[in-house]
Parts: C-alpha cells; structure tokens; sequence
C-alpha cells in the first residue's frame, strides 16, 4: 500500500495511517478518510415516529422565540429535536453535541434542509449542520437569565400539558379501566443547585421528583425539593390528568396506585369525591395493624412450621380508621406472611369493593389475595420503568444551577422516553425486541453505522450490509412509515 505524502509528512502527523497488528500476510491499516459517516442510523426511525406522535414539534410551541428571525439558523423546533433525539441515542449531556453537532443523519432527523451545513448564515459555521453545546446552554436557562443570548423562554405550565397530552392520546379511546401509577425518586445532586436540601431516606442532598405514568406511558414529571413530603403535590396533579384522561376514555373507571408514601388522606378523600375514581395504596404497618392481623400471622405461622415451605401467605381484610388523621374508617388488606427470616406483614387501604363491579365477567378480582397480588404487586413494573429513566435515559442528571433548567431536563428525559416507547410499541410489536428496555432497543435498533451522501436531489443514507437485524428494522421502518402524520 503506497502512503500519501501528506501521511509521511513530518509537518501532518494527525494524517499518518494508523498501523495494527498484522493479518497473516496483510497489513491493517486505519485512518479517519471515511467521509460523512454516523453511528446512529436508527435515527430515521426517531424521526419518523415523531412525525406520527408530534412530540418535538408539539413541544416546539411551549418556547417563545425572541430572537431576530433573519439572523437564525436553528429554528425552536430544530433545537428541541436535537436534544431529545441525543437523549434518545444516549447523550445526555450537553457537551455531547460539540462533536454530534457535524453528524448529517442526526442535521437530517432535526430537518436541516442542508444536513453538511453550507446553507448557514454566518459564513464562519458552514459545514456545521447543528446547534452547539453553548447554543442548547442557552435553551435551557433562558428562564433564569435575562441577557441578550436568552430569548428561548418556555412556559412550564404548557409543557407539562403537552407531556400529559401526548401521553394520553396513546391511550386507546374505548378503554374500560386505567390504573394511574404514582412513584417518586431521589435524584441525587451535583453541587449547590437550587432547592438543594438533604434527605435522609437517600443519605444525601438531593431532589424529589413525582412520575405518573399509565403502564408504558408517562403523563407527569415534576420536579420537586426533597424537604417536601412524598405526597405533595399529587391531588392537584391527579386533577389534571384525570381531566385528560376522562376526555379520552369517557368510560373509563380509574384507579390510582402507588406505595405508602401516598397513603394520604387528601388522596384518598380526593379519589372518593369523584366518580368511578378508586385507590390501591400501601399502607405503613403499626401495632394496630400487626395486632389486627395476628389471627392470620398465627394461622400462617404454624402452617410453614407444618409444611416446611419457604414462605406462606394468609389474606384477611377489616375496616381501620386512624385516630387523627383519616376522616373515615376504610377497608384495608392485610397480608400475613411468614419466611425462614421471619413474619412479613404487609396492608393496602382501597376503596375497590371486595364483590367486584356489576356486569364484570370477574367478580372476584378484588378480594384480598387476588387485590394483593395481581392489582398492587403490579405496580412494581412501574419501577422497571423508572430504573429507564434514569439507566438508560439519564433523567437524574440534574446538573444546571437552576431549579427551572432541572425541571425542563427531567421533561426532556420523559418525552425521550415517549418517543422510544412509541417505536417499540408501533414498530417492533410481535418481534425480540417488543419487550426490551429502551436502552436494549437503543443498542439493537438505533445504533447502525452509516454512510451519509447529500446531493442536490436526494440525502443517500447506506446502512452497515454487516448489520444483523435489518429484517428488523425493515419491518419497524415500514409500520411506522405507515402511521398518519400528527395533525396540527
């Protein structure tokens, strides 16, 4: 192989080849002459699920632009693109987009019409496609700064109707029942940011984020300060989405579920002024509890003595009031368990009716065994979810100084996660991959090396022959190819 002169110039030494191991008698050789190249294929398949969902375009509206139009290469919706398709690809930090900003299938998911960059208005950023690192900056603390450089003010109060919005509108119109999942995180911080407080469940300083979500779907992510109950805030949440939610499914009975930490009698005194609203929530055990369920502990004592299994479960349910802080006596569960490591009781408070609803095929679904363990153990898939969010999504990374920035990141990482639910649930129905984790479905489908040719008639994207699964995402192309665009 003759090397170039440029390679064996003393004066070029970054252009020099680089030089491997031998392969039997042929020398390996790499250098970095590729061309327009990217890592990301399947961020065709992004794009072309939000042009069915109209998430970034939706999102797009919750910004006021303030800027001077003529002077603008990155439109609203351009930017906002930009930083959830990364997070959709796995970068979540914004120094990230320093080197993905010259990615030209990532210009031209974002719908840059010149995805090499030479239709910019400065002629010192040409063959730069995308925003910068700094540029994004900006998009995120144009709430808390007032400069010049800040003009890309968003409303919080839309966004989080836009997240609820486009969550529920994956719902299917003619269902029956909803169960609302509540859970909260710790999400640690990084410095002195705003609304910095210790928690001491989580050993550190740290803030407390409320997730609903609705199976796959998330309607609510807001952020809050750890020195807040785990409960704030829900009522007023639960008010809004049920509002959504009863405007797509009409017909829907809803049940709230979530641990004992929402165990409030606001809550419950909130879903039990409401029609066809219920609740399934844990229920911190005390010594009236234990005691109320000492029948049963006993009775699933000595059937593990007797029989030697590695635990044994008795149900029972009584109606129990607190002395102060419940308005009403309310029908709890209690679950008497016993293990090689001892009893572990357990207790739900409902208001589903133990006989079930009349005109169900199932009238036994809610009596205490069955209400235990197939409607409040499932909650824990909740938790898969969130584990998602912050593994694969990176939602914790509260890293800006401001609270408002925190709390526009933590709606970015839900969205992001909406938009790869959508390719999952839309696209790989019925395949491996219907099951896994956004970050499964990230490795597996999105990441596929490509070459990137622009053209005055066409962008000529050649994915990797090498690639194993393009039966896969053939077929995930093809349906959402064929879903209807987003109106509006």
């Amino acid at each position: 192989m003759k090397t170039p002169f440029t390679a064996s110039s003393a004066t070029d030494c970054n252009a020099q080849p680089l030089l491997f191991q031998d392969l039997g008698c042929r020398k390996v050789v790499a250098d970095f002459s590729g061309g327009t190249l990217s890592s990301d294929g399947g961020v065709l398949l992004l794009r072309q699920a939000d042009a069915a969902l109209g998430l970034t375009q939706g999102l797009a509206e919750c910004f006021a632009d303030g800027r001077e139009q003529v002077y603008v290469d990155h439109s609203v919706r351009q930017l906002v693109a930009q930083r959830i398709y990364g997070l959709a690809l796995g970068y979540e930090d914004l120094n990230d987009h320093a080197w993905l900003r010259l990615d030209p299938l990532l210009a031209t998911a974002c719908d840059k019409r010149d995805p090499l960059g030479q239709d910019r208005f400065n002629p010192a950023h040409r063959g730069v496609a995308l925003a910068g690192a700094s540029t994004l900056n900006r998009l995120e603390l144009s709430n808390n700064k007032s400069t010049r450089a800040h003009k890309l003010a968003h409303d919080p109060r839309k966004i989080e109707a836009s997240l609820l919005q486009m969550g529920v509108r994956c719902l299917p119109k003619g269902a029956t029942e909803i169960v609302v999942d509540l859970d909260a995180m710790g999400h640690r911080l990084h410095g002195l940011q705003e609304g910095r407080h210790y928690q001491a469940y989580y050993g550190d300083y740290c803030y407390l984020p409320l997730y609903v979500f609705v199976g796959d779907f998330p309607l609510w992510a807001q952020l809050r300060t750890s020195d807040k109950d785990g409960a704030d805030g829900v009522a007023g949440a639960l008010e809004k989405i049920v509002a959504a939610l009863r405007k797509r499914c009409p017909r829907a009975r809803i049940i709230v579920r979530g641990d004992s930490g929402f165990c409030r009698e606001e809550i419950m005194a909130w879903c039990e002024g409401r029609q066809d609203v219920f609740y399934c929530l844990g229920l911190a055990k005390n010594s009236v509890l234990v005691e109320r369920l000492g029948p049963a502990l006993a009775g699933a004592q000595m059937r593990w003595c007797l029989c030697g299994a590695p635990n044994v479960r008795e149900f029972t349910e009584f109606a129990y009031q607190t002395v102060r802080s419940w308005s009403r006596a309310r029908r709890v569960v209690g679950k008497a368990e016993v293990t090689a490591q001892g009893a572990n009781p357990r207790f739900v408070v409902t208001n589903l009716p133990a006989e079930g609803w009349a005109g169900d095929d199932d009238q036994t679904r809610f009596t205490p065994a069955r209400l235990y363990e197939e409607l409040y153990c499932a909650r824990g898939e909740m938790e898969n979810v969130l584990k998602q969010q912050t593994l694969d999504l990176q939602a914790d990374r509260m890293s800006t100084h401001y609270l408002a920035s925190n709390q526009l990141r933590l709606w970015l990482a839900a969205l992001a996660y909406l938009l790869l639910e959508r390719v999952r649930t839309l696209g790989l129905a019925g395949t491996e991959l219907a099951q896994a984790t956004v970050g499964s479905v990230r490795l597996k489908l999105l990441k596929v090396a490509a070459q990137v040719r622009v053209s005055v008639r066409r962008v000529y994207v050649q994915l990797s022959s090498a690639y194993p699964l393009q039966t896969l995402f053939r077929l995930c192309q093809r349906r959402l190819q064929g879903l209807a665009p987003a109106s509006g």
